[in-house]
């Protein structure tokens, strides 16, 4: 025998008990009278009868829910303290209150109620327990086959889902009142749970922008602090590149000019003018260097594999290239992994006959190189890691990692950057 079933019939019961005990009273007050007030006690009685069951309705079933456990629930009682707390302002407390009622009004152990949100269901109310929000299904089916899910009821606007109303029965016993009462309420919560569903999309869709601005913010900060990484190291090797070779051309000329006043013979002018040729010469192939390194051309006309191909063409020591990756990704995401890769097989292109093997991969939303040599000398990473330290301090700015390694085989290389350095933005907002 059901919980609702004990509660209606003791609740029968009680109403019917006062009510024989007022027309009792009755009945004894028209032994005793006469005439045309003895005519109308029923009428009054009745009456009387009536307004107790109004006035006392609610503490009654209080009193009948308190033994039996159960509580006297209509759809339309739901919804009409559903629909108080949404007039009230108070979202954030009608779903919990509708979960609420639902479970007192099934008897159910737990019931839970799940919002379509960007194409999927999740779980935004729950009673008794706290909403899991990160209990999601792709649709109905995968949400019925969830443990601890007795009955599914649809939440349907027009022909558009917008929730499920979840139950759980201890026992696992769903009636069918209980269907009748999940499913009535289902019908008559659409138009109510549209508006809900709409703000819980719009909170989550304003909370997605909030991320995406912190994410956008934090990728252009990697951006600058890579800029500034970069920056240095163009002014170091200027610096590098051209303070003495500009020196020995500076003292060339001078010597020319000297020369000139003290004999204006030409031939010791032409030997001066021919030093001078020479650094210049030098000067101006170093900074071919330094623009190749800065801007390679081979980089951003055909990629890192090819540009590298290009940088181990002229080491004396043997380099195979492998891998590579499947398209072509962002410049700063490219250079960055080009650039360490040329440092390090430059650093360990010495003449050295073992051959060095250098892999590009793409995978996992990374783009990552792995040098390895045989040949490196143990104490020798120390020296290979500050040759990339600015190389290794550029990737960091960008969201990468660098790691120089030794090991029983010699050492390695490994980097790698995320493939994208801005956040994705969905193209698509679903309706």
């Amino acid at each position: 025998m059901s919980r609702a079933f004990v509660a209606k019939l003791l609740r029968l019961l009680v109403v019917a008990g006062w009510t024989a005990g007022i027309f009792a009273v009755v009945v004894i007050a028209v032994d005793r009278a006469s005439g045309a007030p003895a005519v109308l006690l029923p009428f009054v009685a009745a009456m009387l009868a009536a307004a107790v069951i109004v006035w006392t309705r609610e503490p009654l079933d209080r009193f009948v829910g308190g033994l039996t456990g159960h509580r006297f629930t209509t759809p339309y009682a739901v919804l009409a303290e559903t629909t108080a707390r949404v007039n009230a302002g108070s979202l954030d407390q009608a779903l919990p209150g509708l979960a609420q009622v639902l479970a007192e009004g099934t008897g159910a152990q737990r019931a839970a109620v799940w919002l379509m949100v960007e194409g999927r269901l999740v779980e935004t109310a729950a009673f008794p327990a706290e909403a899991d929000s990160s209990a999601v299904a792709d649709n109905l089916a995968v949400l019925l086959a969830r443990p601890h899910i007795d009955h599914v009821v649809p939440v349907l606007d027009g022909s558009v889902l917008r929730a499920a109303l979840v139950i759980d029965k201890e026992d696992g016993s769903v009636t069918a009142p209980d269907r009748q009462l999940v499913q009535e309420v289902a019908d008559s919560a659409g138009l109510l749970l549209r508006s809900v569903q709409r703000g819980a999309e719009l909170r989550q869709r304003v909370s997605r922008a909030e991320e995406l601005a912190v994410e956008r913010r934090e990728s252009r900060e990697r951006l600058t602090r890579a800029r500034e990484v970069e920056r240095r190291r163009l002014v170091a090797e200027l610096s590098h590149a051209t303070t003495d070779r500009l020196a020995a051309l500076h003292a060339a000329l001078r010597g020319a000019e000297r020369q000139l006043d003290a004999d204006p013979r030409a031939e010791p002018v032409l030997t001066r003018l021919g030093q001078a040729r020479a650094a210049l010469d030098e000067l101006l192939d170093r900074f071919r260097v330094i623009a190749r390194g800065v801007y390679p051309a081979m980089l951003r006309a055909e990629g890192p594999v090819t540009a590298l191909e290009e940088v181990v063409t002229d080491l004396p020591r043997p380099v195979r290239l492998t891998g590579g990756a499947a398209a072509r990704l962002g410049w700063e995401v490219e250079s960055g992994i080009y650039h360490l890769t040329a440092a390090a097989v430059t650093h360990l292109g010495s003449a050295v006959d073992t051959e060095l093997h250098v892999h590009l991969e793409h995978r996992d939303g990374r783009l990552s190189v792995r040098v390895d040599d045989p040949a490196l000398e143990p104490g020798s990473s120390k020296g290979l890691r500050e040759a990339l330290a600015g190389d290794i301090e550029r990737l960091a700015a960008l969201g990468g990692e660098a790691e120089v390694a030794e090991h029983a085989a010699g050492g390695t290389v490994t980097a790698w950057l995320p493939d994208r350095l801005e956040p994705l933005v969905e193209s698509r907002i679903r309706s």
